[in-house]
């Protein structure tokens, strides 16, 4: 017998609970300079309950070829990948009118 989602009642390969949540998200991309002048991305609105953020970060920096880190809901990656992010984001299910 197939497991059902406790969220919204269908089965788990014909949930659609992560693509609302996806869809319901307004990510914000922006620079930011620290240190030295370096530049860093910040990625932030994320739903930390319903998305998982630490493989996105795994994801993006894998992708980017570049360091970075997770820390209290926002994704920080080294350099300015600004243009890059939302294609990268778009091709991991999110939706492109969730970008602000």
């Amino acid at each position: 017998m197939t497991e059902v989602c406790s969220v919204c009642g269908l089965p788990k390969d014909l949930c659609i609970c992560g693509t609302i949540s996806q869809e319901s998200q307004k990510i914000k991309v922006f620079t930011k300079r620290v240190s030295f002048r370096k530049v860093v991305t910040i990625i932030s609105g994320f739903d930390q309950k319903s998305t998982d953020i630490k493989n996105i970060t795994k994801q993006l920096k894998n992708r980017l070829a570049c360091g970075g880190t997770f820390k209290d809901g926002v994704i920080e990656l080294q350099g300015d990948h600004t243009d890059k992010i939302k294609k990268i984001l778009i091709s991991l299910g999110f939706q492109e009118s969730a970008f602000v």
